[in-house]
């Protein structure tokens, strides 16, 4: 972190100051109604500097106005349009400026109301004549894995002793039954289901804590949400069929979020898999993708809905807890290990988005992915992801 604060100011100051003094000479001389017609100028050598950062990055002007931010700092929810979201970080901001020290401290926040706490490491430093740069580095991921670890033995533990308890039972009455080949035939296939039951389980812990240990924004792709919604629907095909569920999809075409592919469809083949295995022979799920704006900030959903058995409302806060089954005996009966939903939920929170769920017994349920948008200005084409605060 401190290398990189270094390598920043070393950069910014080296390449930002020109360019941006000569805009705020600008400003001096421009009239009330001119203001909003100079545009800064900020040199290509900050762009590439602070792009490169993989900490949230932004250059802060005198009047608060951000002038250059990467994406990930778009991503934490830093910015919003032209200017510094949280009061705190803003607060620093100022404070920075008018003591003309640099300042550091840890910026507690969620980046929605039911997401994960935000934990973010943040250094502010002048760089002159009103301008500030701030640097935050995402701690949230390291918490979570901590967190994760003091739980992870007791809950797997118990989770393991049931399939391995069975296959211990079922392989003494299949030696108990050595001279009954029907008896043999029944308890033989019953280890294989416990023993594939055993394998999923494996496979969901192992996935769980790879991704942990992988965090999608620090080397994000665009990803296309048609292709998300496609490859996990293609996924399920063979499962919706063989229980005579229609798929269906109302996708808005060309919404684009960063980060990783094969991440973000996995937790859409969660859902869509629980959809199925939780809805009555013959029933309809839907997936639907649409792009929004709340106070600034862009974003994309993508919902999967169901008109299955449904959640209790008094259920809906603990789904997404690991190992957490709402009707145990058809979770185990469908195969399922409890871990999907905490899988889509750490899957869609590291990258930058939230959770959202709708249910009513007997009417269905609706989950709702929400992800930050991407979109690609024409002076990018290109070029790597950036957004300059303030400028179109």
């Amino acid at each position: 972190m401190e290398v990189l604060l270094a390598l920043a100011l070393g950069l910014a100051v080296g390449l930002a100051t020109e360019p941006v003094l000569n805009w705020i000479k600008k400003r001096s001389r421009a009239t009330a109604a001119d203001l909003e017609e100079v545009a800064p100028e900020v040199s290509k050598q900050l762009q590439v500097a602070v792009g490169l950062l993989r900490a949230a990055a932004l250059v802060i002007g005198p009047y608060d106005e951000v002038l250059l931010s990467n994406p990930k700092a778009r991503t934490l929810g830093l910015v919003r349009g032209s200017r510094v979201s949280p009061e705190a970080l803003l607060d620093m901001i100022r404070s920075v400026r008018q003591s003309g020290q640099a300042a550091g401290s840890v910026l507690n926040g969620s980046r929605e109301a039911g997401t994960p706490v935000v934990e973010l490491a943040t250094r502010v430093a002048p760089l002159g004549d009103g301008i500030v740069l701030a640097i935050a580095d995402d701690h949230s991921a390291q918490l979570r894995t901590d967190e994760i670890k003091r739980d992870f033995v007791g809950n797997v533990s118990h989770e393991l002793k049931t399939p391995v308890g069975a296959i211990r039972v079922l392989a003494e009455a299949v030696d108990d039954a050595y001279d009954d080949p029907e008896a043999i035939k029944r308890f033989a296939g019953r280890l294989i289901a416990e023993a594939e039951r055993l394998s999923e389980l494996i496979g969901q812990i192992i996935e769980l804590s790879r991704l942990q240990s992988d965090d999608p924004l620090l080397q994000p792709e665009i990803v296309e949400v048609d292709d998300v919604i496609a490859d996990a629907i293609a996924k399920c095909q063979e499962l919706a069929r063989s229980r005579s569920v229609n798929l269906t999809t109302a996708v808005t075409p060309g919404l684009q979020v960063l980060g990783d592919q094969r991440q973000l469809a996995a937790a859409v083949v969660n859902l869509i898999e629980n959809a199925i295995n939780y809805s009555d022979l013959g029933a309809r799920v839907s997936v639907s993708s649409r792009a929004g704006s709340d106070d600034g900030d862009d974003f994309v959903e993508i919902a999967v809905s169901d008109n299955g058995i449904g959640i209790a409302s008094e259920e809906q806060d603990r789904i997404f807890e690991r190992f957490y089954r709402i009707d145990y005996a058809r979770s185990r009966s469908e195969g399922g290990t409890g871990l999907g939903l905490a899988i889509v939920k750490h899957t869609i929170g590291a990258h930058g988005g939230s959770v959202n769920v709708w249910s009513k017994p007997g009417q269905g349920s609706t989950f709702t992915l929400r992800l930050p948008a991407y979109e690609r200005t024409p002076d990018q084409a290109g070029a790597p992801p950036l957004t300059l605060g303030g400028i179109q």
